[in-house]
């Protein structure tokens, strides 16, 4: 399941992907009425509608369906705006209107969805999520500012944990541990 990050906002220059992320119907519907691409992509493929339904805008979806916005539309991981979505009113909308899409001869998008499937195996699941959530967020971020942020946060738990001790680093004139 993919995930729609918080810097999706500044990664976008389309004027339609980015109404359909801060979830400004008024604005969606304008664009849509001047003739825009209901089905325009970003730099992964998505679509308006992967964007909202990853944020649980129905409103938009329905927007966006209305004006012949493609439900089985793929981004380029092959996922559609069911796979990114979690909320229920979205799903709804979605399968109401008939998004049914075969992942393999055997399994349809529906089974697979672990919000309407119980039977899942959750221990595979959630590591192959975990997994894809990290790839997309090194991927959003970069190495770099990633290998940053976990050496900016390990400075902090270290900071936290000589002030709760008691005992700071470099300083003369402590009182001893008691051993």
């Amino acid at each position: 399941m993919s995930y729609v990050f918080v810097n999706d906002s500044s990664q976008t220059n389309v004027p339609l992907l980015q109404a359909c992320i801060d979830g400004d119907f008024n604005y969606s519907k304008r664009l849509l009425e001047s003739v825009f691409d209901p089905n325009i992509r970003d730099s992964r493929g998505r679509t308006g509608l992967h964007l909202a339904a990853a944020r649980g805008n129905v409103d938009i979806c329905q927007l966006l369906h209305k004006f012949g916005a493609d439900l089985l539309a793929t981004d380029y991981q092959g996922n559609t705006a069911l796979h990114l979505c979690g909320h229920v009113d979205t799903i709804q909308f979605l399968v109401s209107n008939g998004l049914k899409i075969d992942i393999s001869e055997s399994e349809s998008a529906m089974e697979s969805h672990s919000l309407l499937n119980p039977n899942l195996q959750q221990g595979e699941g959630v590591l192959s999520s975990f997994r894809t959530i990290w790839q997309e967020f090194v991927e959003d971020l970069g190495f770099w500012r990633v290998l940053l942020l976990i050496f900016v946060i390990a400075l902090l738990s270290l900071g936290i944990a000589y002030y709760v001790s008691g005992v700071l680093p470099f300083v003369e004139n402590q009182p001893e541990l008691v051993h």
